[in-house]
Parts: C-alpha cells; structure tokens; sequence
C-alpha cells in the first residue's frame, strides 16, 4: 500500500456538504406546496405536515420527516432480550435464514422430485401442505423418502388434518434413527384451523402434539399461523396482536396441562406474512419479538428462551392472477423485508400461485429469489440493517403500542372466545371494506392490475389445483379480485362475440389530449375494456367514429381551452349519435356554462374504478 493510501475510516462522504437543518428542509417544502397557489392562500408549515402526512389502512400514522426524537435512546443488540434486533446474531449469507418452499401438489411423484430439486438447488428446509386438497398424511413418508432429515428441518401447515399429519411426520421422524438431530414444526394451530373452518377451537390436540414432539427435542410441535388473518384482511396491527392472542392462549393451554412456561415457549412457531410494505413488515417482524419477550418476562420465561421464531411467508393477499409476472417484484420485495426483519425462516410463494399449481420456472424463480439476496446480495449478512432508523425504530414502537392495545381487548375472555363471538370476523371485516375503499380509488395501486395493466395477455396456463373443501370460517381476500372479476366479465363478452369498447373522443392536438387519454385508456383497460382513439375537426367526425367503433360510451379527452371552445359541440353531437353515456376526462368546469348538462359525469384521479367500471359494462352489456 502507498503512503498516501487512505483508510476507510479517513474518508468522510459528508464532508463537502453542510448539515441539513429542519428548518431548510421545512423552507423546500413550502416552496414546492406553494408553487401554484395564489397569493394570500399559501400553506403554513402545520398545514404542510398535515397533507404530507398519511394514515394506513389499520390506523398506522405516517409522518414526512423523522427526526433523532423518534427513534430509541438504546438500541440494544441482535441475539439478547428483548430480541427486537433478532433471536440469533447472523455470522454469514449461507445460514442467515432456512429457505423452506412450499410444496402442496398431490401427485406424490412430482412433489417427491420438486422437493429434492429445490434441496439439490438451495432449499435448507421443507415446507408441506397436508390437506385434502393437497398432500395426504399418509403420504408424507414417501415424499420425503429422500430426504436428508437431520439436515433439512420439515415444516407443515395443515387446515383440517393437522393432527393426522403430525402423526405422520413424528413416525418419519422416528423411523429415520434421528431424534436429537431433526428439527421443523408439526404445524399444529387448533385456534388457526377453527378460524378457516367456522368452528369452535378444540384446543386438546396442543397435548397431543407436544407428547408426539417429546422424543425430538428440536422440533416445535404447535404454530401460530397469523398468515390465516393477514390473507382475510388484517393489516399490520391486527395480525400482530393476534398472533401475540393466539401465542398466550396457547401458552396457558399448555402451562395448564402441566408443561413448565419455558416449555411452552420453546413448543412455538409464529408464521407470519411478508408484504410489499417492505417497512411495515421490518417492524412488524421486530415488534413481534420485542412483545413475545415482554409477555416471557411477566410469566417468567427465562430470558435466553423469550425469542418469538418467525417463519416469514409472502402475502398471498397480494398475489395477483392478471399481469402474473408482476409478483416476481412482490415477491422479492417481501423476502428483503421479511430477511431485513429477521425472519429465521422464509417462504416465497411462486408468481403463478393464484394461477393453480406452480411450474417449474415459478418454483425456481421464488427459490432463487431467497438465495441471492441472502448470497450475491449479501442481505443475510447483515444483522438488524433498519435497526437505529428513526423511521423503522418509530414505526416499531407504533406497532407494539397500537397491536398491545388490540391484544388487551381480546385477552380477557381469551382470542378463541372472541373468534367464536364473532368480533374476529367483525373487525376483519371493518379492515377490508377500509382497504377495498383504498383499492378502488387506487390510493392502493397494483402494478399491472389497478395501474398500467396489459388488458390483452393470455392468462397463465397452470395445472388446476384439486377442489378444496368447502369451509365457513376465514378464507383468502386477495386484494387483485374485484379487478380480476371485471377483466373476466370482458373476456366472457368478447368470448361470446362481443366486444366491450369506449371511444375516447380526442379533440384538439396530441399536445392537447396526449396526457388525459393515455389516463383514460388506462382507467379503462383496468376492467378489460377495449378504448377506440377518435380524432377529428368536427362535431360530426367524432359522431360517425361513434357509429363506427359500435359503442355507446364515449369520453371527452382534451385540455380545459379546447373544452371550453368545442367540448359541448362535441358532447351533444355524440349523444345525438348514440352515445348513452358521456363522460369527460379532467373537471366538468372546464367546459363552461352548460357543461354540467352536456356530459354524465367525468374521469379522474382518486375516482372510485370499480364503480365506474362497474357501470360501463353494466351499460355495454357484459
């Protein structure tokens, strides 16, 4: 090394720029919030943070800017109580987290070579699905025939036959000559499957379970999947405090049937899901651990055993089945959080789940994208990278705050009394109108779905899934649906001969109607709906395109001084041709006087899509 070489602790890359201050942040931000307002009506400061400001869809507040107030006097460190910065302390990319995909196809042959293709190709761990749409318990041992089991820990999730699959899994296991060596997680969650099945928890089988995991001393029997409650609707906050609900029932369950609190805690799994919301889902992740561990410290847990084990799943609420390609991003995005989180194991579902069952590129594309973020990507060697954030460490302490109060509320008659009651479902349900409110106005947008969707791709080909049972509890609200529903009454009515079509009447020059068309042809497409561009000079071109594009809808697409100077002409001459609804791109005002009379309605960001959608094709007869 040269004597002028310079260590990394030499350089300084702010040394060239002055500290930022608040009040010249506040300055800048005025300045842009004000550029087109008129004089004596500009925003003060308080009015400025008040719009900047945002509020998620289970009450989380959202604030512009964070500041060293906000975060944590002590941050405290990964692999000690209270474990918010993690359970264990991360020394390298290849054991950061276990990447356990899901298998779940019946066909015992496929699911046996899947399942050593992903090992074979850096799987670390096995995740099944025992149901009766999916693999029998009967044929767990020939799936994992090949299976090395006291390298790769085998975890299940079951909703109607998990103790039949518990069974089944403790006798491999015991089979197999490795009891001190195997690890996974039975999959046993009685308050879980009550909940999907609309029945009252039996919560008995926890003994059960737990004498099945007694010869195995690393494998937790029982597993609080909060996914089941993240997939009908709840947001952060709820799946959060359910989780902790579900977590201390099942503890008193099993302390009253005689196991030590240790014991009980060491006998837990927590499933969790991992969104897009990359850092709503660190913090959810981290506060789950910070209040896990405050519950050990009040009944006693000792303090080495309070960690709360996450095994992190992609949402499957948002996996969408139009523009499927799209939940390649989702997916990676949720596995970086679930992994910047803390998340001991992590599951990504494949892009065409929503499809039927996976191919082989979508199960190599969801295992690959857990390893190279964990390998090439070096996320997995880094321990709590949020940690210290004022943002992650506020938005952290929100959750815990907001979750416990939740948890207060249903602890008292306990979380299965209350699902039986009905306030689980109510709540749910109160969450899913807010978030359907949210999705509609595209104040929640999904990329290829809600906003810039490709209307004319074929639908992904996959092998059916086998009919599940019909099941009266909590079931799976993806947040894609509605739009999906749409896109299909199109597909029906252009299969049946028809085409649903509007024609977007362009007055003026690109110049003039380039934005609100290429707006409005995307509104439209959201639903499957054909748009025909008409450009003309008269009122009588834009009459005759009607005619010819065999449409009963039109939308006026221009600026406000084209509007004001032909817009009404255009509007009456449409309607005289057929046109039994006109709408018109941007504010009704722009016409002028008579406008109000002249058009249905108008188009424009924030509007209610499904509505409108709704009633175009209702109008087109899809």
């Amino acid at each position: 090394m040269s004597d002028q070489a310079t260590s990394a602790a030499d350089i300084s890359l702010a040394a060239d720029f002055e500290t930022p201050s608040r009040e010249a942040w506040e300055k800048e931000v005025l300045k842009v919030l004000n550029r087109k307002r008129p004089e004596g009506k500009e925003l003060g400061i308080d009015q400025a943070y008040q719009r900047l400001t945002s509020t998620t869809v289970d009450g989380l507040t959202i604030k512009p800017l964070y500041t060293k107030d906000d975060g944590v006097e002590e941050l405290g460190y990964p692999g000690v109580a209270p474990f918010v910065r993690g359970t264990t302390v991360r020394s390298g990319s290849m054991d950061a987290w276990q990447v356990a995909q899901l298998h779940e196809d019946p066909d015992v042959a496929e699911t046996k070579r899947a399942l050593m293709n992903d090992l074979e190709r850096g799987n670390t761990a096995v995740f099944l699905r025992a149901d009766v749409d999916a693999i029998a318990p009967a044929d767990i041992a020939a799936v994992l025939t090949d299976v090395l089991l006291d390298l790769a820990p085998v975890l299940l999730t079951s909703t109607t036959q998990q103790i039949e699959a518990a069974r089944a899994l403790a006798a491999v296991f015991a089979a197999q000559h490795h009891a001190g060596a195997v690890e996974g997680n039975f999959g046993v969650d009685p308050i879980g499957a009550a909940a999907q099945a609309g029945t009252p928890a039996d919560l008995a089988v926890l003994a059960e379970a737990v004498e099945l995991a007694k010869p195995f001393e690393k494998v937790r029997p029982i597993v609080v999947d909060a996914t089941i409650y993240h997939n009908a609707g709840a947001g952060d906050v709820h799946e959060l405090a359910y989780a902790i609900a579900v977590g201390v029932e099942y503890v008193r369950a099993l302390t009253g049937a005689g196991m030590s609190v240790d014991e009980a805690f060491d006998s837990i799994l927590f499933r969790v899901s991992a969104t897009t919301d990359q850092f709503a889902t660190i913090s959810r992740l981290r506060a789950l651990r910070g209040l896990w561990s405050r519950i050990g410290e009040v009944l006693g847990v000792t303090e080495s055993r309070r960690g709360a084990i996450q095994h992190a799943v992609t949402s499957l609420r948002e996996i969408s089945r139009d523009d499927a390609y799209v939940n390649m991003l989702r997916g990676t995005i949720s596995c970086f959080a679930a992994s910047a989180g803390g998340a001991e194991i992590q599951t990504v579902l494949p892009f065409d789940a929503a499809s039927g069952l996976p191919n082989e590129l979508a199960r190599r594309v969801s295992r690959n994208t857990q390893i190279v973020l964990a390998e090439e990507s070096n996320v997995g060697r880094v321990n709590d990278p949020a940690g210290g954030s004022w943002f992650v460490e506020s938005l952290t302490a929100q959750l815990s705050e907001k979750a416990w109060a939740v948890f207060q509320e249903l602890d008292g008659e306990g979380f299965a009394a209350k699902l039986a009651d009905g306030t689980i479902a109510a709540q749910l349900q109160e969450l899913n109108e807010a978030r359907a409110t949210l999705l509609a106005t595209r104040k929640l947008p999904l990329t290829g779905v809600s906003m810039f969707p490709n209307y004319t791709e074929d639908k992904l080909d996959r092998r059916p899934r086998p009919a599940a049972p019909a099941l009266s509890g909590l079931g799976v609200v993806r947040d894609s649906a509605v739009f999906e529903a749409l896109r299909d009454r199109s597909d029906a009515a252009r299969a049946a001969g028809g085409s649903p079509k509007v024609l977007l009447a362009c007055l003026g020059a690109r110049r003039d109607f380039g934005g609100r068309e290429g707006f409005t042809s995307n509104l439209f497409q959201v639903g499957g709906i054909e748009t025909v561009l008409a450009e003309g000079a008269t009122p009588e071109d834009f009459a005759a395109k009607l005619k010819e594009a065999g449409t009963t809808v039109a939308v006026l697409c221009s600026s406000a001084k084209v509007y004001a100077a032909q817009g009404i002409a255009v509007a009456e001459a449409l309607r005289a041709a057929g046109a039994e609804q006109v709408l018109l791109a941007g504010q009704i005002k722009e016409l002028g006087e008579g406008g109000d009379a002249a058009v249905d309605g108008n188009v424009f960001d924030g509007m209610n899509v499904v509505e409108l959608l709704t009633n175009t094709l209702n109008k087109l007869g899809a």
